[in-house]
């Protein structure tokens, strides 16, 4: 799911993913052309570190909400991964939400950040 998600965000929003860090190579970020701000992080982390139980890792990507406590308790989502919680959510890319409503709220980051 997470190489359908960055191929949607570079065909909907000519977005390419950049890869800040060295150290965190399987994170992305896609911004804006013109303002530069950032709309979606994309990424993979061991499951603990989002606080999940099992062992191995999970895809999951940031956007930015008007109010992430709305979300609050939705099966798969959680509290921001290293961003604001107040203004992020990340989405568990696991096949829990269906690719329409993550596409959606990805809609709603980028227009929120526009």
């Amino acid at each position: 799911m997470k190489q359908e998600i960055i191929k949607f965000i570079d065909k909907k929003y000519n977005a390419c993913p950049e890869y800040l860090w060295r150290r965190y190579t399987t994170h992305c970020i896609f911004r804006h052309k013109n303002n530069k701000k950032w709309f979606a992080l994309v990424g993979t982390v061991p499951r603990r570190i989002l606080k999940l139980s099992g062992d191995g890792k999970i895809d999951f990507i940031n956007v930015k909400t008007s109010d992430a406590e709305f979300f609050r308790g939705v099966k798969g989502i959680l509290p921001a991964y290293h961003m604001n919680k107040n203004h992020w959510i990340t989405i568990l890319l696991d096949g829990t939400l269906p690719i329409k409503n993550i596409q959606h709220l990805i809609e709603m980051s980028y227009e929120l950040t526009a």
